[in-house]
């Protein structure tokens, strides 16, 4: 019989007491719990990979989920970092099979005694993450992609050696571009949040191109002159993307191998927005915009039968 213990956890920066049934089975369940509260696109998407995965698939959603949300939750620079540090340290013990003692950490390390999971892409998306604390804006629309492909497309890419087929160039080119389809409609959509706290994430030389003043989009949001425009040139970015990345699978007609469609179906939240955003001309600051679609559910589900996204 499995023993209960309570151990002191980081979780979110709050130092909290964690019940844990030998770390694995509760951490499985604190990953998918995470993901639904906080990613529900990807909790829907959890619940069509195949079972042997799914507890690694919500282990990688539930690390980048976790990491993302540093920014929205510190308000001194110095914690970030500390937070940041933690997670480059626990990078380092799972792959020394010494995983601290957090929920998703514990998580991954059984996930990496499952499959092969480079440590290059974890670390990356750490990296990214701690740089992102430092960064009020991105000076390009370039910069903005890169990125994008150490977040997002980093995720995908460990996803896909969940499934065994990182070895896939094909595949791996595919999911670069819907990595940075995803980061770029996520921006877009959490675009009011982020004006809310004083940030612009849209590129400054997009915002030079358009005449987009920063202080009125913060005072005034979308009647700021020029943002709709920006707004646009960012969606045909994430559009051209995600386009490619369909690309990739035009001589099946745009069907994607089924044992890679559990990895590829992040493009139908992705897809759906974009459409929700065109029907609104491209005003960022629609009232509604932000809000969970009510079809995604089934829209996933098609998708994954269908397999295309």
């Amino acid at each position: 019989m499995l023993s209960l213990h309570a151990t002191r956890l980081y979780t979110s920066g709050v130092w909290r007491r964690y019940s844990t049934t030998e770390g694995l089975i509760d951490s499985a369940a604190y990953c998918q719990e995470l993901v639904r509260k906080h990613d529900y696109e990807s909790f829907l998407i959890g619940k069509l990979w195949p079972r042997p995965q799914q507890d690694g698939y919500f282990a990688i959603k539930a690390f980048s989920t976790e990491l993302a949300m540093v920014q929205d939750n510190v308000t001194v620079p110095a914690i970030g970092a500390m937070r940041m540090q933690f997670w480059r340290d626990a990078v380092r013990d799972i792959y020394a099979d010494r995983p601290p003692q957090h929920p998703i950490a514990i998580a991954l390390h059984r996930a990496t005694q499952m499959a092969v999971l480079p440590a290059y892409h974890l670390k990356r998306i750490v990296d990214a993450r701690d740089a992102e604390l430092r960064t009020v804006s991105y000076p390009t629309a370039d910069a903005l992609v890169s990125h994008a492909e150490s977040v997002s497309s980093s995720v995908l890419y460990l996803l896909l050696a969940l499934q065994r087929l990182e070895t896939s160039e094909m595949l791996a080119h595919a999911a670069s571009h819907l990595g940075t389809a995803q980061t770029l409609a996520t921006l877009l959509r959490s675009l009011p949040q982020h004006a809310v706290r004083r940030r612009l994430p849209i590129p400054l030389d997009v915002c030079a191109r358009h005449g987009v003043n920063q202080e009125e989009v913060f005072r005034h949001g979308g009647e700021a002159m020029g943002v709709d425009a920006a707004v646009f040139e960012i969606a045909v970015l994430a559009n051209d993307h995600l386009l490619t990345a369909r690309e990739v699978f035009k001589e099946t007609a745009g069907r994607v191998p089924p044992v890679a469609m559990p990895v590829f179906l992040a493009g139908v939240p992705v897809a759906s927005f974009m459409g929700r955003l065109e029907r609104v001309n491209f005003d960022g600051f629609a009232a509604g915009l932000g809000l969970r679609d009510w079809r995604l559910s089934w829209r996933i589900w098609r998708g994954y039968y269908r397999r295309i996204f």
